[in-house]
């Protein structure tokens, strides 16, 4: 967990809701803090959740820091303070894993007068068995337990899970305050609004872009798929290494097969760079929409988002890919 002692510059909405809930002494008990991926929900949830465990809070409800509670916590040892997570990325959170959490709640905090914080990330992994047992924690809390779920894509919780959940929404920031804190990131350097556009306006997810040098991979990916709607790339070989890949997830590449689409469509329409989500590509994308059919390439967009959208299905992903990459390679000979 972080430790870091301040939320985000573009979180102090969200933490004056928060601080809300500490200073009035009504903490909801169960609260979804949902958003898109690179807002920092879960650090402004462990931001939280320190405060809720800290024994000797500051007069701003902020964690002090100092007491034996935040300690354990910075630890990542404190005994009230419990994760559920799946076993690996993209899994589902099984009904083990709630079982086991019920078993715990029905204990008393192990410190009195202070919570007992539980995070569930991603909260949309819980799968109906283990929706359905989670419910139980919801329907009937225990003593001194708050419940924070964290979801990019809480549409997909059960709507008897949602409901009994206080909502913190976490927007994406103006953009002249991302890229403020993007610049103080020396990780960042002089790519920071690309990389900000990269990231749809996610500054953490913008940073995280940076420190895996994303517009250089994404670079090569484009050339990739340039080559294969030029014949020049065996479109097998290159869907096997796509799926195969480690460093970027499948969904990423086909998001970025997505806006690419979306450029040239305004392209197609002379849209300027600013209007791009991908402005350094222009010139690549201008030549493309120059000589493809508007109509076929809306039909290859939808196709790429269904096939976004079955990532997480039993699908053979590799199969999906070259289907992909051979409708775009036939939209190409027309």
């Amino acid at each position: 967990m972080p430790t870091q002692m301040q939320v985000y510059p573009w979180q102090q909405d969200n933490w004056r809701q928060l601080r809300g809930y500490i200073e009035q002494q009504r903490i909801p008990q169960a609260l979804l803090f949902s958003g898109a991926a690179g807002q920092g929900k879960r650090h402004l949830a462990g931001y939280y959740a320190r405060t809720l465990l800290c024994h000797t809070p500051r007069t701003d409800a902020s964690a002090c820091g100092h007491c034996v509670a935040c300690k354990l916590f910075d630890a990542q040892t404190h005994p009230d303070f419990l994760t559920i997570e799946p076993d690996e990325p993209g899994k589902a959170i099984g009904i083990d894993k709630i079982r086991q959490l019920i078993v715990k709640l029905a204990l008393k905090p192990q410190y009195d007068h202070a919570y007992r914080v539980v995070i569930i990330q991603p909260a949309d992994a819980l799968n109906t068995a283990s929706a359905n047992a989670f419910l139980k924690c919801l329907e009937e809390p225990t003593e001194r337990t708050c419940l924070l779920l964290i979801s990019e894509q809480p549409s997909r919780l059960p709507a008897t899970i949602r409901s009994r959940c206080q909502k913190i929404d976490c927007v994406t920031p103006a953009h002249e305050l991302a890229m403020t804190w993007l610049r103080q990131q020396r990780s960042v350097g002089e790519q920071a609004d690309l990389l900000l556009t990269l990231a749809q306006g996610s500054p953490l997810l913008a940073q995280q872009y940076a420190e895996l040098n994303m517009i250089q991979l994404r670079q090569q990916y484009f050339d990739a798929w340039l080559q294969v709607a030029q014949g020049k790339e065996n479109l097998l070989t290159v869907a096997e290494l796509w799926q195969k890949q480690e460093k970027i997830d499948l969904a990423v590449v086909l998001r970025w097969m997505a806006s690419w689409i979306a450029d040239i469509v305004k392209c197609a329409y002379r849209a300027e760079s600013p209007a791009l989500s991908n402005p350094d590509l222009k010139n690549a994308l201008q030549a493309l929409a120059e000589r493809l059919e508007l109509k076929s390439l809306y039909r290859f967009y939808d196709n790429v988002l269904t096939t976004k959208s079955q990532l997480n299905t039993q699908l053979n992903k590799q199969l999906m890919v070259e289907q992909l990459l051979i409708s775009w390679s036939q939209l190409n000979r027309h």
